[in-house]
């Protein structure tokens, strides 16, 4: 098996360090291809993959091939391998605003493909991955996507429709978070606390409280309220949060990613 990964870039690797780091796969199962040579040696170096700068023998010897390029690179990537990839090959994409039909008809033939929307967190294994599958991909073709996008965090199966939702909540959701956690720890600073420190307070609130919402399975509102004590200093944080628009604005965050990603 070879899992051949076209695109080397902060993604992709944050795939390859999450499949090899929970063990999944092995270093000789993944290969890659990048535009220049230095990407390309700086992840074979990192992973040790077999990595190249040809995108069509990447796209020769894999069984399974992950489009790990931006979307405005993705119509000429496949132009320059459409030849070599056919129905023996899953082909899994990861790009945005790209559909599973728009794919098919770039690469001109009914293929065994896959769309993915994986995220960051994946290199350190707590990636959030959402699949969507071309209708008539085989039980195994779903069972290999799974498996990979399993392999960094939490995967599920979703409706191709809501592909943009998920970017919006998900794909690109680290980045609001990591200005979140920057924002308590600047506030931290300015009360006198070392950065350091505040980074890792800030950061480790997130983790755990992300954790409780998994696995109480409770609303995060009831969490919310059990912090809450009356006449409290969390209830007054949170009421300087309501009073200047902190749910409204990260609502219009999210709607403002989807509608990006729709037009892309």
């Amino acid at each position: 098996m070879k899992i051949g990964f076209i695109g080397l870039g902060n993604m992709a690797s944050a795939m390859i360090g999450g499949m090899l780091g929970t063990g999944t796969f092995a270093s000789t199962e993944i290969i890659g291809s990048a535009r220049t040579q230095e990407t390309a040696d700086r992840a074979a170096k990192k992973y040790g993959i077999a990595t190249g700068t040809d995108n069509v023998e990447t796209a020769r010897q894999a069984d399974v091939l992950i489009l790990a390029v931006k979307p405005v690179f993705l119509p000429g990537v496949i132009s320059e391998i459409k030849n070599v990839v056919g129905e023996d090959k899953l082909v899994i994409s990861i790009a945005a605003g790209k559909s599973l039909g728009w794919m098919e008809q770039e690469f001109g033939r009914k293929l065994r493909l896959v769309r993915c929307m994986p995220n960051t967190p994946a290199m350190v294994g707590e990636g959030c991955t959402c699949i969507c599958l071309k209708e008539d991909c085989a039980k195994a073709d779903e069972e290999m996507a799974v498996r990979i996008m399993k392999s960094f965090g939490k995967a599920s199966i979703l409706p191709e429709r809501l592909m943009d939702a998920f970017i919006g909540v998900a794909g690109s959701a680290p980045a609001y978070v990591f200005m979140f956690i920057e924002a308590m720890a600047d506030a931290a600073v300015l009360a006198g606390m070392p950065r350091a420190q505040a980074y890792e307070f800030a950061a480790q609130t997130v983790l755990g409280s992300a954790r409780m919402v998994l696995e109480t399975g409770q609303h995060p509102g009831a969490l919310k309220d059990m912090v809450c004590s009356p006449a409290g200093t969390t209830i007054e944080a949170v009421r300087v949060l309501e009073e200047k628009g902190m749910r409204a604005a990260v609502i219009d965050a999210v709607n403002a990613c989807v509608e990006k990603s729709r037009n892309l």
